[in-house]
């Protein structure tokens, strides 16, 4: 790693989906991080260590621990894939770590739409968890899109944050969880996030937005949310 880093261990690894680990780690002493952050991590093993990969933070800085949400994207099934979350997931706890500092453009700014694609809500756990600590949930809304079901990551925590939020008349409007390929009327709608999606949903585009997901998929709210007259300082995303 080209970076400063930290030498930490894995102490524990668990299934939240099908494809995607919750994995605790060590804290560095006096490590500081946001909300929203990432840093890189790689296996302290001659086959990984000049290969670090960056992944979000999901815990809060005054956790013991360090957290951290990963899909499994296995060579088999993603062929232009390197292995690294592929080998992440086969640690086993006690692996030796090496993390980078923390970095990232996606921090909190204010209330607002929070759009996120798959393993994009990651930099949000960790910004919603935080709000949920101070009561601050209620002016946020979150749209959150992935193929089937089981995909969707956290998705009693994301239900229970937003239906204790004070504002439980309104909990279904400022949480949306949609799905691409599978129909289900319990609690999901049906179909992509896109500017026809905004359009139906949004009545006030002078908010901010924060955007997370695949890079077409942030591409393309980008040009929507502009298309509908957001601001585009407004809008709060990863830079590629």
């Amino acid at each position: 790693m080209s970076n400063r880093h930290f030498q930490t261990k894995l102490l524990m690894a668990e299934f939240v989906t099908h494809d995607v680990k919750r994995l605790i780690v060590e804290k560095p002493h006096n490590y500081v991080f946001e909300p929203g952050q990432a840093t890189l991590i790689t296996i302290d093993d001659p086959l990984w260590i000049d290969q670090p990969r960056p992944f979000t933070f999901t815990s809060l800085n005054d956790d013991l621990v360090l957290e951290f949400i990963i899909k499994n994207y296995s060579t088999d099934t993603y062929c232009d894939h390197h292995g690294m979350t592929e080998a992440l997931h086969q640690l086993k706890p006690g692996a030796d770590l090496l993390i980078g500092e923390p970095w990232g453009t996606i921090q909190y700014n204010g209330p607002g739409v929070f759009v996120a694609g798959g393993v994009g809500i990651t930099p949000f756990i960790s910004i919603f968890r935080r709000l949920q600590q101070r009561n601050a949930l209620q002016n946020q809304t979150l749209f959150f899109s992935n193929k089937v079901s089981g995909d969707v990551i956290l998705e009693k925590e994301l239900r229970d944050m937003f239906k204790s939020s004070h504002q439980q008349t309104s909990a279904r409007k400022r949480l949306v969880l949609t799905l691409t390929r599978e129909k289900k009327n319990n609690g999901f709608e049906f179909g992509r996030i896109n500017q026809e999606f905004l359009d139906q949903h949004l009545v006030d585009f002078k908010q901010k937005f924060y955007l997370c997901g695949p890079p077409a998929m942030v591409k393309n709210l980008q040009s929507s949310l502009k298309n509908l007259g957001a601001d585009a300082q407004s809008l709060v995303f990863e830079d590629q």
